[in-house]
C-alpha cells in the first residue's frame, strides 16, 4: 500500500516509507560506542606510555566516537553554522593581526586592548572572538579576556595563517558552487579547468591558475599566500623519504652515478623547495646535485633555499632540460591536470630518463577504493571543483602512467598518511 507524507518521506517513484523525524536527534551510531569508547581508551594507553606514533590512531579513533554520540541534528548545526562561520571569522582575525598580539605571551588580552592594537570595532572584536574560544581556536580568560593556545600561536605564523586566505581567494566559492554546478550539468564530473564550479562560483571566465597569478581583486597577494600553504601541507605529515619508507639508501644512494655534476634528484614543479630542503636536512651525505624546477615568478617568491639546492626556471609541458637524472620527482603536480595532461608531462619526462638508471617518484594520494582517508577524500572535492581533476586509485594512476612508457615498480604508503610515492621506471623493450 502507497503511503502519503509530508516533510518527512523518502522513496522512489510512488512508493515512500516514512521516515519518523525522532531519528534527528539521536546518536547517529549508537551501537558503535561502546566498542569505540574501547578503543579510545586502548589507544590513549599506548599513547601515553610514549608511542607517539599511536596518536594519529587515537585522533581517529576519537573522531569517530564524537560522530557516533553525535545526533544528525548537532552534526547539521556543525556543518552549516559552526564551521564556516569560524572559518571567516578565523581569516579576518588573521587579516586584523589578532592572533599575532595574541601570540606575543601567556598574558591575557582584553577585547579594549585588542581593538586598540588592530583599529577593529571592539563590539565586532567581541562576537569573533566569543565564537573563536567556542571552538578552541583562542582560549576564554575572562569577560572579553582571552590568551593563546597552540593554535592561536600558529595563526600568527603567516606560513601557516596564508591558509585562510588562500582558500577563500581561489578555493571556497568554487567548493559552495559545485551543487548548482553539478544540476547545470547533468550532474556529471567536470572534464578539465575551462567548465567547472570554479567558473560558476566565482562569476569568472578565468582558469584556477589565473587567480594563482594576480587576477582575483580581492586577494592580490593569493599566489604567495598559495604558495606558503602547499610550503606547510606537509608539516608533521609522514614524509616517503623517511627511513621506515622508501628506502633511499637503496633505491637512490646506491648505484648513483659518482661523475662530477650529476643529479640526484630533479624536483619539477617543487613550489618553494620543501621537499628538497626535507630530503637534505635527512639525508645530508646524498651525493649529487639537487635541482629544484618552477616557474620564473614562483622561484622568485622563495625567501631562502639551501644553498645546496639550485633553483632552475622551467615549463614541464617543454623538453626537460635536465637529461640522465637518478630521480625526478612530482609532488602533488598531476592531480591537477587531466589524464592527458599528465601524460604529457610524464612523456617530458622519459625522454630525459635514463634506462635501468634514472627513477620516477610520484608523491601523491593514491586513494584507497574502500576506507578512504577524509584527507584524500575532501582534497579530491576541491580538485574537482576548482580544476576539473582528481585525486587518483591505484587503478585509475595506472592508467594514467602505462601509455607514457614508464611501469610502476612499487607504491610506497607511509604509515597513517593520505600520501604514497609511486616509483616509476621505463617499460623494458623486447
Amino acid at each position: 500500500m502507497t503511503r502519503s507524507y509530508e516533510a518527512n518521506g523518502v522513496g522512489v517513484g510512488s512508493q515512500e516509507t516514512i521516515i519518523d523525524p525522532i531519528i534527528a536527534i539521536k546518536p547517529s551510531a549508537p551501537q558503535k560506542i561502546p566498542q569505540l569508547v574501547q578503543d579510545v581508551q586502548s589507544r590513549f594507553e599506548t599513547f601515553a606510555n610514549g608511542s607517539l606514533d599511536t596518536r594519529l590512531e587515537l585522533l581517529e579513533a576519537a573522531r569517530s566516537l564524537v560522530h557516533a554520540l553525535e545526533t544528525p541534528q548537532e552534526t547539521l548545526i556543525q556543518q552549516a553554522w559552526v564551521q564556516p562561520t569560524a572559518f571567516a571569522a578565523i581569516e579576518t582575525c588573521i587579516d586584523l593581526g589578532v592572533f599575532k598580539v595574541l601570540a606575543w605571551s601567556d598574558e591575557p588580552k582584553t577585547v579594549e586592548e585588542l581593538a586598540l592594537k588592530t583599529g577593529a570595532a571592539p563590539d565586532l572584536l567581541s562576537r569573533l572572538l566569543k565564537h573563536l574560544a567556542a571552538v578552541d581556536v583562542v582560549v576564554e580568560t575572562g569577560l572579553d579576556q582571552y590568551s593563546r593556545n597552540g593554535l592561536t600561536t600558529t595563526l600568527s605564523i603567516k606560513r601557516y595563517s596564508d591558509a585562510w586566505p588562500a582558500i577563500s581567494g581561489c578555493s571556497a566559492s568554487a567548493v559552495s558552487a559545485m551543487p548548482i554546478w553539478f544540476k547545470e550539468n547533468g550532474y556529471n564530473s567536470p572534464i578539465d579547468g575551462n567548465n567547472s564550479p570554479f567558473q560558476t562560483g566565482f562569476r569568472t571566465e578565468c582558469l584556477f591558475f589565473d587567480f594563482l597569478r594576480g587576477k582575483n581583486p580581492d586577494y592580490p597577494d593569493l599566489g604567495s599566500q598559495f604558495n606558503n600553504l602547499m610550503s606547510a601541507y606537509h608539516q608533521g605529515r609522514a614524509s616517503w623519504m623517511d627511513p621506515n619508507t622508501y628506502p633511499v639508501q637503496e633505491k637512490l644512494i646506491d648505484g648513483a652515478s659518482t661523475k662530477e655534476n650529476h643529479v640526484l634528484i630533479v624536483d619539477v614543479g617543487g613550489n618553494k623547495g620543501h621537499d628538497l630542503e626535507e630530503f637534505r636536512l635527512k639525508w645530508p651525505n646524498a651525493p649529487g646535485r639537487l635541482i629544484l624546477q618552477d616557474l620564473p615568478q614562483i622561484l622568485e617568491d622563495i625567501k631562502s633555499l639551501d644553498s645546496a639546492i639550485e633553483p632552475m626556471a622551467h615549463d614541464f609541458y617543454t623538453e626537460q632540460p635536465v637529461k640522465g637524472a637518478r630521480a625526478y620527482f612530482l609532488h602533488s603536480v598531476l592531480h591537477d591536470w587531466s589524464d592527458e595532461t599528465c601524460q604529457l608531462i610524464l612523456r617530458r619526462l622519459v625522454d630525459a630518463m635514463t634506462p635501468g638508471y634514472s627513477k620516477l617518484l610520484i608523491n601523491e594520494n593514491v586513494v584507497p577504493d574502500i576506507g578512504a582517508h577524509c584527507q584524500a577524500t575532501s582534497l579530491d572535492l576541491i580538485m574537482l571543483a576548482d580544476l576539473g581533476a582528481r585525486e587518483r586509485t591505484e587503478k585509475q594512476w595506472r592508467e594514467v602512467i602505462a601509455p607514457t612508457g614508464l611501469v610502476i615498480s612499487k607504491i610506497w604508503t607511509p604509515v597513517n598518511s593520505a600520501e604514497s610515492l609511486i616509483e616509476c621506471e621505463l617499460k623494458e623493450i623486447g
